[in-house]
């Protein structure tokens, strides 16, 4: 009888002491993350009228949009890294297609987290020009809409070497969703 009382107080002491899996902070699993981007070049400047009979070089145009695509691992709560491509458009002929390398920082993960991205491109294509490299950031808040999507809005700010002279600053705007796989990331899955 006081082995049973013993080890029936030890089952209700180890329950009491537990930790409850609700604290844990949610993470995403994997994750795929299509959006769409709009941006003003900021350093650009209207064009000199040329009359020489030489090639000269051609500046950046005013606006540049693309669609990117990037799956990952949200491997810790406030964490995730992901791949994918992106395809750019900057002026004629500069179709110009990126293989991203995006690390994710996510603030206060859960229903509304805001996120940092940091985004690497090397152009993987041949266009109007080669070997173009992408930097920069998106600034953004994740809006819960499912067990398994949201939705995303934020502030785009990169950098694109495109040609020897011709590098340019963008700034602009982002709207994408992300689906993930964990369906308790966010309130609506849980049951």
């Amino acid at each position: 009888m006081k082995n049973l009382f013993l080890l029936g107080l030890l089952f209700s002491s180890a329950q009491f002491f537990s930790q409850e899996t609700e604290t844990k902070k949610p993470k995403m699993d994997f994750y795929f993350n299509p959006s769409l981007n709009f941006g003003y070049n900021a350093g650009y400047k209207e064009p000199e009228v040329n009359n020489s009979q030489y090639i000269q070089t051609q500046r950046l145009g005013k606006i540049t949009y693309g669609v990117t695509a990037i799956g990952g691992y949200n491997f810790l709560p406030n964490f995730a890294v992901g791949t994918g491509l992106r395809y750019s458009f900057v002026e004629d002929n500069n179709h110009l297609v990126f293989w991203m390398i995006q690390p994710k920082i996510i603030f206060s993960p859960g229903d509304r987290p805001f996120y940092i991205d940091l985004n690497y491109g090397k152009q993987i294509n041949h266009s109007a020009v080669s070997n173009s490299e992408l930097w920069g950031g998106r600034l953004g808040m994740m809006v819960s809409y499912s067990k398994r999507l949201s939705q995303e809005g934020g502030i785009v700010l990169e950098a694109q070497k495109i040609k020897g002279n011709s590098n340019a600053f963008f700034i602009g705007l982002s709207y994408g969703i992300t689906i993930f796989s964990n369906k308790n990331y966010t309130g609506y899955g849980e049951d």
